[in-house]
C-alpha cells in the first residue's frame, strides 16, 4: 500500500497569507514565545516557596503524568517534538521559509490584539451599559500567584498565548469541529458549534480553583466574546498568529497598555 504523498503548493498559494497560515509557519513563529516562557518560568520559581505555571500548561502535564511522561519541562519538549513532526510532514509541500514574514506575522498580530481588545469591549459595554467594564482582562488562568509580580505576569501572559491557544484553539474547538462534523451536514454549522462551545469553556475556566478569578457576568461575557475573536482568527489566520495575538493581547493588559 501506497504511503500518501503531499504535493507542493503551486506558485499562485505561495503568498504572505497563505503561507503564514500553515502549520510550518505556525510551529516556526511560536517557537520564540516557547523558549522565552520556558526559561522565564524557571527564573520567576526559582527560590519560591509556590511555583506559578499558566493553567493550559498544567492540565497537559497531567494528561502526561497519565501517560507516564513526568516533569513540569516535558509538557515543553512534547510541543517542540509535535510540532517537529508536524513541521517535517509539510516540508513535503517544500513551502519556501521567508523570514520577513515572521517579523510581519508579530506585527500583524499586536494590530490583532488591540483591535479585539476595543471592539469585545464596547460590545460588552454596549451589553452592560449600566456595569463599569474594563477594557481587558488577562487570560494568564487560574494557576497563577494570588499577587504576582509584573515579570510573574510577563511570563505568564507569554505563555497563556502559546499553551491556551494549542489547548483551546487546537485541541479543544479543532477536537469538537472533527467530532461534530458527523452531526452537521453543513461544515460551517459544525464549526460554529465548536467555537461557541469552545468560548464557554475558555472564559469559564478562569473562575475555577481557588486562584480563579471572582465570577461576574461581564467578565465572564468578555472572555467569551474574546473566545470567540480567537476561534474566528485562528480559523482565518492559524495557530501562530492567534498565539501571538493572545500573547501580545495578555501582554498590553498586565502593562496597563490596554485598560
Amino acid at each position: 500500500m501506497q504511503s500518501p504523498t503531499v504535493a507542493p503548493l503551486p506558485p499562485e498559494r505561495l503568498t504572505y497569507p497563505r503561507l503564514t497560515r500553515t502549520a510550518t509557519y505556525g510551529f516556526l513563529s511560536v517557537l520564540p514565545l516557547l523558549a522565552l516562557y520556558e526559561a522565564l518560568i524557571v527564573l520567576v520559581n526559582r527560590g519560591s516557596a509556590y511555583e506559578v505555571h499558566v493553567g493550559a500548561e498544567v492540565w497537559i502535564k497531567r494528561l502526561l503524568l497519565h501517560l507516564g511522561v513526568t516533569g513540569m519541562a516535558s509538557v515543553g519538549l512534547v510541543v517542540l517534538v509535535a510540532g517537529s513532526f508536524v513541521f517535517l510532514y509539510e516540508r513535503k509541500k517544500k513551502l519556501p521559509i521567508r523570514p520577513s514574514y515572521f517579523g510581519w506575522m508579530i506585527a500583524e498580530s499586536a494590530v490583532y490584539a488591540v483591535m479585539a481588545a476595543v471592539v469585545v469591549s464596547s460590545v460588552v459595554g454596549l451589553i452592560f451599559s449600566a456595569a463599569p467594564v474594563r477594557v481587558g482582562f488577562s487570560a494568564a488562568g487560574p494557576a497563577q500567584a494570588a499577587s504576582p509580580d509584573l515579570w510573574t505576569m510577563l511570563t505568564l501572559s507569554i505563555g497563556a498565548g502559546l499553551y491556551e491557544e494549542l489547548v483551546f484553539r487546537v485541541l479543544l474547538v479543532g477536537g469538537l469541529y472533527v467530532g461534530l462534523r458527523r452531526l452537521f451536514e453543513r461544515r460551517s454549522a459544525a464549526y460554529l458549534t465548536a467555537a461557541l462551545a469552545g468560548a464557554a469553556v475558555f472564559s469559564a475556566v478562569h473562575y475555577l480553583g481557588a486562584l480563579g478569578d471572582v465570577f461576574t457576568l461581564p467578565s465572564f461575557t468578555f472572555r467569551f466574546l474574546f473566545g470567540l475573536v480567537m476561534n474566528a482568527l485562528f480559523l482565518a489566520r492559524g495557530f501562530g498568529v492567534a498565539a501571538w495575538t493572545h500573547a501580545l493581547y495578555d501582554v498590553m493588559v498586565v502593562t496597563h497598555l490596554l485598560g
